[in-house]
C-alpha cells in the first residue's frame, strides 16, 4: 500500500486538502524528529507531513535532525517521500518562482549527520550507491503534472546544499556556478542521502526564490525577500505536489 512522507508541503495542512487529519508525536533510534507528524489523506492517499524546520520554522538547517526526519517516515511505513524546499538560482534562466525537479545533489555541509551508519556489522561494511539519488519514477510524475498545470519549471537541476545559516559569499557562489549547480539551498542533500540510505524513493522539487549573490544587477539574497517569493508561488507548490498523489498508485 503507498503511502506518501511529505517534508515541508507549506500549506498541505489545510483541512480543504488534507481528510480526516491527526497528529502524532514520535521518536526513534535517533531521537525526536523535528516536528510531530500529520497524518490523514490526499485524493483518498495517506499522506504523512513533516515540517523540515518545526511548525514555526525556529530549527536552523545545521540543526535539523534529518536522521530522525527519515526515520520517523520510514518507521510510520510511508513507500515514497516527496520533498519541497525553497531555493536561491545560479544560473540566469531559472527565475523567481520557477520550480525545479532535481535530479542531482552536491554536498558542502560539514557538521551533520549525514548516515545511519555510525558503525558496520561485522564483515558488512554499508556503503549505498548514490550516482542517480532522486527517484526517476517520482521525478516523471513531478514533470508530467507540472506540464498538466502549465507551470514554469525545469526538468532537472543539480542543487548544492551549503551548511548555513549565513547566505554564501560572492566567490563561494561563483565557485558554485563553475562547479555546475544550478541552484542553492541549505537542507536537501542530507535527505537525499538518508532516504537513500533508508530505501525509501525520494524526490524533491525547489522553488527558486532570488539569485544567491552571483548578478551584479541584482541585490544580495535576504530572508524577507525568500518569504515574499514562497509566499507567492506556495499554491504552485501545492497544485504540483496533489496532482502527483493522484496518480502514485501507477507506480
Amino acid at each position: 500500500m503507498v503511502k506518501i512522507g511529505i517534508i515541508g508541503g507549506s500549506g498541505l495542512d489545510n483541512p480543504d486538502i488534507l481528510k480526516n487529519p491527526s497528529e502524532k508525536e514520535v521518536t526513534t533510534a535517533f531521537g525526536k524528529p523535528t516536528s510531530s507528524l500529520k497524518l490523514g489523506k490526499i485524493h483518498d492517499i495517506d499522506v504523512v507531513l513533516l515540517a523540515r524546520h518545526g511548525r514555526e520554522h525556529t530549527i536552523p538547517p545545521t540543526q535539523v535532525n534529518y536522521r530522525a526526519n527519515i526515520q520517523a517516515l520510514k518507521n510510520e511505513g510511508c513507500t515514497l517521500i516527496l520533498a519541497t524546499t525553497a531555493c536561491g538560482s545560479l544560473r540566469e534562466e531559472i527565475g523567481r518562482g520557477d520550480l525545479v525537479i532535481l535530479d542531482q545533489f552536491i554536498d558542502f555541509t560539514r557538521l551533520r549527520k549525514v548516515s545511519f551508519f555510525e558503525e558496520f556489522p561485522p564483515n558488512d561494511a554499508k556503503h549505498t550507491a548514490m550516482a542517480y539519488p532522486y527517484s526517476e519514477d517520482l521525478r516523471s510524475l513531478l514533470i508530467e503534472s507540472a506540464k498538466e498545470l502549465n507551470l514554469k519549471f525545469h526538468e532537472r537541476g543539480t542543487v548544492v546544499t551549503i551548511e548555513g545559516p549565513r547566505f554564501s559569499t560572492r566567490a563561494e557562489s561563483e565557485m558554485f556556478r563553475i562547479w555546475g549547480a544550478d541552484v542553492i539551498n541549505m537542507s536537501i542533500a542530507p535527505e537525499t542521502i538518508l532516504a537513500n540510505e533508508a530505501g525509501i524513493p525520494y524526490a524533491a522539487v525547489a522553488m527558486s526564490t532570488d539569485y544567491d549573490c552571483w548578478k551584479d544587477d541584482e541585490a544580495p539574497v535576504t530572508w524577507a525577500e525568500i518569504l515574499e517569493i514562497f509566499g507567492k508561488n506556495v499554491n504552485n507548490v501545492i497544485a504540483l505536489l496533489t496532482t502527483v498523489i493522484k496518480k502514485v498508485n501507477r507506480l
